[in-house]
Formats: structure tokens, C-alpha cells, sequence
């Protein structure tokens, strides 16, 4: 594996790190909060206050790591009936009006955060300008943005179909039944 395609792969699971990252220190964050509480009856005057926060970002950065991986909830049962040049554009006419959703979003986002958002309204026991905090808005909606239409140049240019987590575990879990239920009937 080259040097070049490692720190691509890296930099495709940034959104990932990131999410194990927030999701490790804000958990960090609290234990260590319940135990001062309990063994020093003292509180960390901001643990509640960031520890919130970065869940808040953990969980924007988990729908952008949803939507890189197409495991956001979407009823497409009734595409299965279709031929499949009507359930690709079927598909992808969904994915372009999240597309522009998330733009409109992205677009009402960056003015509420750069242009009406008041400069002095800052976190109440950090001091931290809150604009910092809602600064996820406008990046995960981009970052979904990105993930959505890679999703579907995949699937369009390069023929690879896009599946959710679970669906691939349902598939594997099918293979390996029937490599038993082979093997079962060979004995």
C-alpha cells in the first residue's frame, strides 16, 4: 500500500476519527465529572456545559459519516419493484433534493453564524464565542453535501451501488448460513 493512498484513506475517515475522538472525551468528560461529584462533592464548572457541545458535534459528524456510508433512513422498498434504470433515477432525484436541502441549509446556516449571529454572545461558564459551537451547521451540511453526490458519481461513473452497514451484514450473514447449510448437506 502506497504512502499516497494511505493518507487518502485517512483523510476519507476524517469525519470518523473525528466522531471517536468527540465521543471519547465527552464520555471522558462526564465520568470523570460524576466521579469528582461523588468521591469531592465539587463540579467541574464547564464539564456539563462542553461535554454538550462536543456531543452536539459528534452527533452532526455521525450524520455526515451516515451519509458516507448511505445508512440514513429512506424508504426505498417499493424501488425493488422497479426496473432499475426507474429506481436509479428515482434514487437520485431523492439524493438531489437532500442535495439542495442541505445547500439551503448550508446557505442559511453560514449567514446565521458569520452575519446575524450576535458577537457577544459567548458560552456561559467557558467564555467561548458561541459562534464557534453552531460552526458545525454550515460543515456538516456541506461535508453531507460532498458524501451524498461522491455517493452517487460512484454509483453513475464507476458502477459501484452504494449499500447501508446493515444491508451488507444481512448479505453476510446470508452467505455464511448457506456455506452451512452447504457444507451441512455435503457431510
Amino acid at each position: 500500500m502506497s504512502a499516497m493512498h494511505t493518507v487518502r484513506k485517512h483523510l476519507n475517515n476524517i469525519e470518523e476519527y473525528t466522531c471517536c475522538l468527540l465521543l471519547a472525551a465527552f464520555v471522558l468528560l462526564l465520568f470523570t465529572q460524576i466521579l469528582v461529584r461523588q468521591l469531592f462533592q465539587y463540579s467541574i464548572p464547564w464539564g456539563d456545559e462542553v461535554a454538550t457541545y462536543m456531543f452536539v458535534w459528534f452527533a452532526y459528524l455521525g450524520a455526515v459519516v451516515a451519509a458516507k456510508m448511505s445508512a440514513h433512513n429512506r424508504v426505498s422498498f417499493h424501488f425493488k419493484f422497479f426496473p432499475p434504470v426507474v429506481r436509479t433515477v428515482c434514487e437520485v432525484s431523492a439524493d438531489m433534493i437532500w442535495v439542495a436541502f442541505n445547500l439551503y441549509f448550508v446557505y442559511l446556516s453560514y449567514d446565521f453564524v458569520f452575519n446575524k449571529m450576535n458577537l457577544f454572545w459567548k458560552s456561559q461558564t467557558t467564555g467561548i464565542p458561541m459562534k464557534y459551537f453552531y460552526l458545525i451547521l454550515p460543515i456538516a451540511f456541506s461535508l453531507m453535501t460532498i458524501r451524498i453526490l461522491w455517493n452517487n458519481y460512484e454509483r453513475l461513473f464507476l458502477g459501484k451501488e452504494a449499500s447501508d452497514p446493515e444491508t451488507l451484514q444481512l448479505k453476510k450473514l446470508q452467505q455464511r448460513q448457506q456455506h452451512a447449510s452447504r457444507q451441512a448437506a455435503a457431510q
